[in-house]
């Protein structure tokens, strides 16, 4: 097994410039699928104009990148594993650069919905790759940490800039959205190229492939989500018969997981409760975070008819936590451990979602923005403690693997919680008039509420756990596997 060479000694808390620089490329990339993903979302109704598109398929072509990331991305973290981090961070940045290019070149809704999953694809497996190259390459610990938190405080501040450029390119051509992440990542490669450092090949001796496992997790994840989109408009038969079997592909997901020589996913992983929580929270954390925003972009640019622009400066204050997370949620991660920080991130998002519950159609922008604070706050509290949640603790040949699950569960969260609440703001919408867009508005934002209700009562479990453990005073971070006692520092012995 090959190990690769420490970024940084174990001994401070202080990176060397090395290390800063491998860190900036990484964060350029993560920076990438977050102004990415962000510059679509308020670039959505330009598209549906552009190509008349219904509200059904211009949920596609964001679904589509989400599915396309959440179906491969497993496959992604375990190809970092087997083929070597850098190799595989590399090649995959330069097919994301290549198909956002053609993205920008459509000229029909299915050339976008293609162009936006192979996109998918390729972050899927880039971006396990970046997280893997951080998590080995980093000690275990407050080093490590830090890395992490920077990392997701710059996928944030990608996401919170993304709302203001894509407004700004879609008030210009909707398809410059798609040419400008070209020009980011060009750059991003050159560095890559120069900065992220060689490791050995790994030793593959008796560690294949496991594409079974890969086609049928996919294959589950893409029907359910499917299902769950054509509920509102396909019979009961068929509905049923898309989610069955979806449930059937993950059934046989599971079973070719157990007897394979070479899993796609070792299942003794699952054994650890915090690396569960931390996936179960984070996909239901994710699908009310894009529900939510898919929705409050329709009502304000298609029921207030605010310009593209106006709708990225009323979103771009969900962006404080591009300052939150690196400088506020440290601390609070040191002092109260990342239960609690979770925790408290998730109970002010469903107050976020609830706060939105009575939209009118003539609300004020102050009556909108306790939610979209909160919810900043909320993803500053959540996002990067998560991300440290899911790796801490797991051996560093499975890094790549820990990676993708948690980013699998936040990407097929994201188009669970897109497909929901599309279904149900299509079910609930009774005309056009603005009472019945309205109606249907209301309905769809039950689903985030719900999605993030679920999630904190989710999280609640790590509290018990913690609360009831030998060691409970003190800091509250959840315990890195089933059956270990928590520890404050979050280190592992070796």
């Amino acid at each position: 097994m090959s190990t690769s060479p420490p970024l940084s000694s174990s001994g401070t808390v202080r990176m060397t410039g090395r290390a800063w620089g491998v860190l900036f490329v990484l964060c350029g990339a993560i920076f990438l699928e977050g102004i990415d993903v962000a510059m679509l979302n308020v670039a959505m109704p330009a598209i549906r104009a552009d190509l008349g598109l219904s509200t059904g398929t211009l949920q596609w072509v964001m679904s589509a990148y989400l599915l396309g990331y959440g179906g491969f991305m497993l496959l992604g973290g375990r190809a970092a594993d087997l083929f070597g981090r850098r190799r595989m961070f590399i090649l995959w940045l330069v097919v994301f650069l290549l198909f956002s290019g053609l993205g920008g070149l459509a000229t029909e809704g299915w050339m976008l919905i293609l162009a936006r999953f192979v996109t998918g694809v390729s972050a899927a497996f880039m971006t396990p790759a970046g997280l893997s190259i951080i998590t080995t390459g980093f000690p275990e610990g407050p080093q490590r940490n830090k890395a992490l938190l920077v990392y997701s405080g710059t996928a944030a501040g990608g996401f919170s800039i993304g709302l203001v450029v894509g407004g700004l390119l879609s008030a210009i051509d909707w398809r410059w959205v798609f040419f400008a992440p070209v020009i980011l990542s060009s750059v991003i490669l050159l560095a890559a190229l120069r900065l992220v450092p060689k490791s050995p090949s790994p030793d593959r001796t008796g560690r294949g492939v496991d594409l079974a496992g890969a086609v049928t997790v996919t294959g589950g994840i893409l029907l359910l989500v499917f299902g769950v989109e054509r509920v509102t408009h396909a019979s009961a038969a068929w509905t049923t018969g898309t989610i069955g079997t979806a449930a059937l592909l993950f059934l046989a997901f599971v079973l070719i997981e157990r007897r394979s020589a070479s899993p796609l996913v070792r299942l003794g992983l699952f054994r650890s409760g915090s690396l569960v929580r931390a996936n179960v929270s984070g996909l239901l954390f994710a699908a009310g975070f894009f529900g939510f925003q898919f929705i409050a972009v329709l009502y304000l640019q298609e029921l207030r008819g605010w310009s593209s622009l106006q709708t990225s400066f009323a979103l771009i204050v969900i962006g404080v936590d591009a300052v939150l997370s690196p400088l506020l949620t440290p601390k609070l991660v040191a002092r109260f451990g990342n239960a609690r920080v979770i925790f408290g991130g998730l109970l002010l998002a469903s107050l976020a979602y609830a706060l939105f519950l009575p939209l009118t159609a003539d609300w004020t922008y102050l009556a909108m923005l306790p939610s979209l604070v909160l919810l900043g706050v909320a993803f500053s509290l959540a996002y990067g403690p998560l991300t440290i949640t899911a790796t801490d603790g797991i051996a560093e040949e499975e890094q790549g693997v820990a990676g993708g699950l948690l980013y699998t569960s936040f990407q097929f969260g994201a188009a669970l919680g897109l497909s929901a609440v599309a279904a149900v703001n299509i079910a609930a919408t009774e005309g056009t008039s603005p009472t019945a867009l309205l109606d249907g508005y209301r309905a769809a934002l039950v689903v985030p509420l719900a999605a993030a209700l679920i999630a904190t009562a989710v999280s609640a479990f790590g509290l018990r756990r913690r609360s009831g453990s030998p060691s409970g005073a003190g800091t509250a971070s959840w315990p890195e596997s089933a059956g270990q006692a928590d520890r404050p520092s979050g280190k592992v012995p070796a």
